[in-house]
């Protein structure tokens, strides 16, 4: 019986279900998430309040974020800070309003559920939420690839799921689902999808405004992702070069980049509200340094890089190189293009250690890049070697990670950095014997897995 890619990838997604873990914890998630509620409940964007019902219920963990988001404001406007990006919570926000219908529901029957935009079932929305945009994002990989991308149906299937467990993406749409990654597939995924169908559709402008509303989303969920837009200016550009017909295409790319101005409206207005400009606040804005000193550091420093953590995505990155310039791939080309200004970003920020998160967690958005190498590569690989190594090899890749997730969670390793060749070798010698211990951990005490005090 012959197995579709999209059955491949559903298998791989509805496994990760039970991993869910509905908890808003640190920094980030909690911005995110005050959006969400006080956008709902107090019909504001002055986050006071949220970060205090989170901060009060861990005063020790959260100590940190206490002295940057509850004791200081922006200057202009006096409100409380949030760097957070509002698109995740537009996109939880359908589930997030559900919930307050089942808790209010539920009170009327004699729950004691507060409906307060805080309890349990307001959380839980918000992640399962986060858990399902990913997996439709990984279905929306599968089938661009198999669609638009050239690739063997089963290959894309396997790429798509093998990403799923061998990169950081499994622990940010499960044990994290409270930050912004999984919605960021999504909506980088639907952009470059969008894109490829409208680059089937000769002379309709209505498929390239499409491509640029997601280009705007993607840039609501996360400001880097706006960077995706390259993909579709940079298809645009080689096909009017292709062509010689630049009036179109520099009509294609205006009409692109409009609809993504246009969608990205709110995030303006929200800057205004929050900070008294229409940009990102001057706090973010000081950390940055644009020539990217950290460009090759991100990418193979032996503590932080993101091909240490990942090795999977060093074969996928290598393999979208093969195709960009030894097979002159357009979509390959634009592909790359877009991954090397996502390196060129994150080299850019200050933090670009990420140090205390699981793996290169800022490049979680770029899972359809590496889709589309690995994907070639899974296909060169089947043509010499046959069809069952290639699931063993991935299954080599899943090791790795889901280990050093195990190593994260019990801390058999520097939340802050990789030490080598210490995690290498308890990835043999330390996981296997506490493999049990963690999964007992996991079903009883998840907390304590997550968690860098207890």
């Amino acid at each position: 019986m012959t197995v579709s890619g999209r059955a491949i990838v559903l298998l791989a997604w509805l496994c990760t279900l039970p991993l869910v873990t509905p908890t808003i914890r640190g920094a980030d998630e909690i911005e995110y998430f005050a959006y969400l509620r006080s956008m709902a409940f107090d019909r504001d964007l002055e986050f006071g309040n949220e970060y205090r019902y989170f901060y009060d219920r861990d005063p020790r963990g959260l100590a940190g974020f206490s002295a940057t988001f509850l004791d200081r404001r922006e200057p202009l406007t006096g409100r409380h800070i949030n760097f957070a990006p509002l698109g995740s919570a537009l996109l939880w926000s359908p589930f997030y309003l559900l919930a307050h219908l089942a808790v209010l529901a539920a009170r009327t029957a004699g729950s004691e559920v507060a409906a307060d935009g805080f309890a349990a079932p307001y959380v839980a929305a918000a992640c399962y939420a986060s858990w399902l945009y990913g997996g439709l994002g990984l279905l929306t990989i599968q089938d661009a690839l198999r669609r638009f991308g050239g690739a063997d149906d089963v290959d894309a299937g396997w790429a798509t799921a093998g990403l799923l467990w061998a990169s950081p993406l499994l622990y940010y749409m499960t044990i994290a689902p409270g930050f912004s990654h999984a919605t960021s597939v999504f909506a980088v995924a639907a952009l470059v999808w969008a894109t490829l169908h409208a680059r089937t559709r000769s002379g309709s402008a209505l498929g390239w405004m499409v491509a640029g509303a997601a280009g705007g989303l993607a840039a609501l969920v996360r400001e880097q992702d706006a960077l995706f837009l390259a993909v579709p200016v940079a298809i645009l550009v080689a096909d009017a070069a292709r062509t010689r017909d630049w009036t179109r295409g520099a009509a294609r790319a205006a009409a692109t980049l409009a609809a993504a101005v246009l969608v990205f409206l709110p995030q303006l207005l929200a800057y205004r509200a929050i900070n008294g400009a229409y940009g990102p606040s001057r706090l973010v804005t000081r950390k940055m340094t644009y020539w990217s000193p950290h460009f090759l550091e991100v990418l193979l420093d032996p503590g932080h890089g993101l091909f240490v953590w990942s090795p999977v995505l060093l074969v996928a990155s290598v393999a979208l190189v093969a195709l960009a310039f030894l097979r002159r791939d357009v979509v390959a080309g634009a592909l790359l293009l877009a991954l090397l200004l996502q390196a060129w970003i994150n080299g850019s920020v200050e933090s670009w250690t990420q140090a205390g998160a699981f793996g290169s967690r800022r490049f979680v958005g770029a899972t359809v890049v590496f889709a589309w190498g690995l994907a070639a590569a899974v296909a060169a690989f089947r043509a010499r070697a046959g069809t069952m190594p290639r699931a063993a090899i991935l299954a080599l890749f899943v090791w790795w990670n889901v280990s050093l997730m195990i190593q994260f969670g019990l801390r058999l390793m520097d939340r802050q950095r990789l030490e080598w060749p210490r995690v290498a070798v308890n990835q043999v010698t330390g996981v296997p014997p506490r493999a049990a211990r963690a999964a007992w951990l996991f079903w009883t005490d998840r907390e304590r897995l997550v968690r860098e005090t207890r």
